[in-house]
């Protein structure tokens, strides 16, 4: 058995049995044999709609979520060559955030709602790429710093339209901000998109490990530098975007994520990228199964508990790596 294989295959074991879990866990509990009833057709009225309707459909959008966010983070930091870059250093996660809550200030529909933040997602792609590049190229350390302007800009937006909001609108709209799962009926594009692009970026894995070591390395050793950094920003943008689109702002999955595997299995991104997208996604299953369940039957924003999750780790392994 090759040795990359081994990791990935013992992650994607701990991405079944979160899934599981999630399915399994709730306000109202239901059993392993009456999921599997329902697989194979042979449920009850019940636990049709607890499993087909709510729990699969919620659970794959959480795993979902958090993969494309952990991908995008491990991109996002190979691009800038910096450890601590995130899927929303960029500003990424306000334009989407800016579209969302425009829509649901107008009373649109959810489809409607996750159409805007797309669209403001890429507004936000495409406003940071120009600016970064202007007359010249770009460097990582403008793009990062266009980025962290142009997020304050958006983060003022938001807090404005929230002062000015309606007060029956404010509880959905600061639920979305703090990355909400209860409205992720639809996660099959977005599953579609994260198979997509690890297929697309693994086999580039070789191209990716030179370019972490600096693009003058990079281009000595053959590598087409400026065509693999746009397609980097590219698609770790369009990851960013989806996973938006789909739960709503949730922060520390990009960021911890890369940077626990990297202790664990060192830097290779042909490993990283795929265990990224195994690990990004149980995380994420399970903080949510958590946020269902830890004061049920209300529920919990799943990015409050990535942040609790999120905030002691992050010090945790900057405390190790002084």
């Amino acid at each position: 058995m090759r040795p990359l294989t081994i990791p990935l295959m013992a992650l994607a074991l701990c991405s079944v049995s979160a899934l599981v879990l999630s399915v399994t866990v709730g306000s109202a509990p239901v059993a392993l044999a009456d999921v599997w009833a329902v697989l194979a057709g042979q449920g009850n009225d019940l636990a049709n709609t607890l499993v087909l309707e709510l729990r699969v459909p919620r659970s794959v959008a959480a795993f979902v979520t958090g993969g494309l966010l952990a991908v995008a983070g491990a991109l996002m930091q190979v691009l800038l060559r910096n450890p601590l870059a995130d899927p929303y250093v960029l500003g990424l996660s306000g334009g989407a955030a800016v579209g969302a809550l425009l829509a649901m200030l107008a009373g649109l529909g959810s489809v409607v709602v996750s159409g805007s933040a797309f669209a403001g997602a890429l507004v936000a792609t495409l406003m940071v790429f120009g600016l970064a590049h202007g007359t010249g190229s770009w460097t990582p350390s403008r793009l990062l710093l266009t980025g962290v302007v142009v997020a304050s800009g958006w983060g003022a937006i938001i807090t404005l339209m929230l002062a000015i909001s309606p007060a029956n609108r404010l509880p959905g709209m600061l639920y979305w901000l703090m990355g909400d799962m209860s409205y992720a009926r639809a996660p099959w594009f977005a599953l579609v998109v994260l198979v997509a692009v690890c297929l697309l970026v693994v086999p580039f894995g070789r191209s990716l490990n030179v370019l972490a070591r600096g693009p003058m390395q990079a281009a000595a050793l053959g590598v087409s530098v400026r065509p693999l950094e746009w397609t980097i920003y590219l698609v770790a943008s369009l990851l960013t975007a989806v996973a938006v689109t789909t739960a709503g702002s949730i922060g520390f999955v990009g960021l911890i994520v890369p940077h626990m595997l990297r202790l664990v299995l060192g830097n290779d991104q042909r490993l990283i990228l795929p265990a990224c997208a195994l690990a990004g996604g149980t995380l994420l299953t399970l903080a949510d199964t958590l946020a269902r369940t830890v004061i049920a039957p209300e529920q919990l924003p799943v990015g409050v508990i990535t942040a609790l999750i999120g905030v002691p780790t992050f010090l945790f392994l900057l405390y190790r790596s002084r």
